[in-house]
């Protein structure tokens, strides 16, 4: 059991370590998104998949120790959470405050994480409302008003003004 305790405090170190990771590419994606910089968005959002890729990788691990650790316990691991694990380790002073000290730290930085991936989501909302904006402006500046030309018969025979084929016209 006292190895199993190693490897899942082992593995959720590595994992915290990870989000803390994932965290400072998160901020510094704030600043990007700021900076309206696309080569360096994509870039950020690479090395976020490489971070995502490992936490995934870490995360199977965590779920394999977490596993293990009911079948020696004899608990339903669906139901066996990491403060429950921290709760039965009372003979075990030491593993108990460091599992609870890893546990408190995840907690800490998924929390973080969650306040600056809205408040990117809102950047970036708010940076495509602007791209449409421009859209929309220079569409209408594309699409102005007729000219009042009417025929004998009072039918508009009206052009549109700077609207034209986009060519040269050489005989104007």
């Amino acid at each position: 059991m006292a190895s199993l305790m190693e490897n899942l405090i082992s593995v959720l170190q590595e994992e915290c370590t990870s989000y803390e990771e994932l965290l400072e590419l998160s901020m510094k994606k704030t600043q990007i998104i700021v900076q309206a910089d696309l080569e360096g968005l994509q870039k950020i959002t690479d090395e976020e998949q490489e971070i995502v890729g490992k936490i995934n990788r870490q995360d199977a691990l965590r779920q394999e120790v977490t596993k293990d650790i009911a079948n020696v316990l004899n608990r339903d691991v669906t139901t066996l959470k990491l403060a429950d694990i921290v709760d039965m380790l009372a003979a075990r002073p030491e593993e108990q405050n460091r599992l609870a000290g890893l546990h408190d730290r995840l907690k800490d930085v998924t929390g973080r994480m969650v306040t600056i991936n809205e408040h990117n989501k809102e950047l970036i909302r708010h940076s495509l409302e602007m791209v449409e904006f421009d859209l929309n402006l220079i569409h209408s500046m594309k699409s102005a008003p007729q000219t009042a030309n009417y025929t004998r018969e009072a039918c508009s025979r009206g052009s549109i003004i700077g609207r034209g084929n986009g060519s040269f016209d050489a005989k104007q």
